[in-house]
This record gives C-alpha cells, sequence and structure tokens, in this order.
C-alpha cells in the first residue's frame, strides 16, 4: 500500500511475551489483519485487483462496505497512533457506549478529542472511549476529571 502511495494505519500495542526465558516487549497489531487505508475508492480497487486477498470490512446488518469519515479517522489515529501502554481495545460488541456521557479532552496529550466517557471492563475509572463504528473501540489512558468537559 506505501508502495502504491496510498495512507494506511495499523493499530499497534505493545505486548510482553517471554522468548528463551526472557520477556521481549514486541509491538504487535492490536487486531490481526486490519488494516485502514486512506485514498480514493478507483485508487483502493486497483490496488485490490493486484492483491487479492485485500478485504473490505462491511456493516453486519447493511453488507456495505464501512467507509470512515476522515475526522473520525484522524481522532482514532491521534489516541491509537501513540502506542500507550494504557491503552484498552474493544470490539465494538463489548462496549455500550450509548450508556456513557460524550465529552471532549481539554488539556494533557489528548486535548482536543471527542469521546464517550463510560466504565470500561479491565479497568478500575472510567475512560474517555473513541470508537470507529463497527470495527474497533480504543479506550484512553485515565484522563483527570478536571481536563474533560461534557459536550451533550
Amino acid at each position: 500500500l506505501e508502495k502504491e502511495n496510498l495512507g494506511c494505519f495499523v493499530p499497534m500495542q505493545y505486548k510482553v511475551s517471554i522468548r528463551k526465558g526472557k520477556k521481549v516487549r514486541t509491538l504487535v497489531p492490536v487486531i490481526r489483519n486490519l488494516v485502514f487505508v486512506h485514498a480514493r475508492p478507483s485508487d483502493v480497487q486497483r490496488v485490490k485487483s493486484q492483491i487479492t486477498y485485500l478485504q473490505y470490512i462491511t456493516d453486519t446488518r447493511s453488507g456495505q462496505k464501512i467507509i470512515i469519515p476522515d475526522h473520525e479517522m484522524q481522532c482514532f489515529i491521534a489516541v491509537a497512533g501513540t502506542y500507550n501502554d494504557h491503552l484498552l481495545y474493544f470490539q465494538p460488541e463489548e462496549l455500550n457506549l450509548s450508556k456513557g456521557t460524550r465529552v471532549r479532552i481539554t488539556g494533557g496529550d489528548f486535548a482536543g478529542q471527542e469521546g464517550v466517557f463510560l466504565k470500561v471492563k479491565g479497568a478500575r475509572d472510567r475512560r474517555v472511549v473513541i470508537e470507529i463504528q463497527g470495527v474497533i473501540a480504543v479506550a484512553m489512558a485515565t484522563i483527570h476529571p478536571d481536563l474533560i468537559e461534557v459536550i451533550g
């Protein structure tokens, strides 16, 4: 994809494993075989015709290709691209975002990001979650309540 000058992003995270009796910290994909591509549909189709194993993710309800708006993807990349050890990733069905509150972060590393503030499994406190509709969600590291404003 990069050889074809198409923008792409693979959400990655650090995992610790044991190799030859030693702990090794390795950067690995969050979801195997998931690549976000930023390109015109005609460019994606051209590359897809050359690399037959590339697949679109489709919405399970409608069967339509999932196309993510640029702003939504930029927000996701701004958070997931930090490779922060405290990020938690979820499948969309694992979270009920309707139970949370829409918020904007007003300070710190993630200032300006918007998401849903709610309790997620695997965390003691509530987190701000950014979701790519129907694909993946990422819960940020704990953010001090003074740096969060409700946006309704």
